[in-house]
């Protein structure tokens, strides 16, 4: 009988000691879902960024960059052709440029790249854009033979670097603000590190330990 009871005592001790040591295990079971890599699975459109500003933009600078190249296709007979030449170029690549990366920020693929700046790619494209944009429709508006197709494509050039040009002016805004707000995390990182540094400089009671 005693040694029944002894055998008793012995298992509540061990289921004792059981879950003591299960809560001061460092690996406890867990009900949190394991977040696994999805990829460039599970892709939806972002909305609130088509409806912004600069989405608009965006949008609208697609469309004039494609009807401005349409425009200039149409022209059969060109002398001298290279003022042509040189719009269907600048109107050509804004298109493609401006459309990938109006699929990369409304589709929020920019955020799987993360080792890419956005903010400042953005602004180096609008700012050449409406640069190139606005030569090439100074020179065929300058070279024109009064074409209705000339003329529209011209029209377009100029609506297009006015759409760039606003959109120029709200990618720096936004690159100045992320470079001023990350030099200032920074900055306040280095002195809460001398801060740190210097208060273990003052304290005798901490000892430096040698490896």
């Amino acid at each position: 009988m005693r040694a029944a009871d002894d055998m008793d005592g012995f298992e509540a001790e061990a289921s004792t000691a059981s879950m003591v040591s299960g809560a001061s295990s460092p690996y406890q079971p867990t009900t949190e879902p394991v977040r696994q890599n999805r990829g460039w699975r599970g892709i939806q459109c972002d909305g609130d960024y088509v409806r912004s500003l600069p989405g608009g933009l965006k949008c609208s600078q697609v469309v004039l960059a494609l009807l401005a190249f349409i425009c200039i296709e149409t022209i059969m007979e060109c002398a001298p052709c290279e003022g042509l030449y040189f719009f269907e170029f600048v109107s050509c690549s804004a298109f493609v440029v401006t459309g990938v990366l109006l699929l990369m920020f409304s589709l929020a693929l920019h955020e799987r790249v993360p080792h890419i700046n956005w903010v400042l790619t953005d602004l180096v494209n609008t700012g050449l854009s409406a640069l190139f944009f606005f030569i090439a429709s100074v020179i065929l508006a300058s070279l024109n033979h009064r074409s209705g197709a000339e003329i529209s494509a011209a029209v377009f050039g100029f609506l297009a670097t006015i759409s760039y040009s606003v959109n120029t002016y709200l990618a720096f805004r936004k690159w100045k603000f992320g470079s001023g707000s990350q030099n200032m995390r920074q900055s306040s990182d280095y002195m809460r590190a001398r801060s740190e540094s210097r208060d273990v400089d003052c304290r005798p009671e901490i000892q430096r330990l040698d490896a």
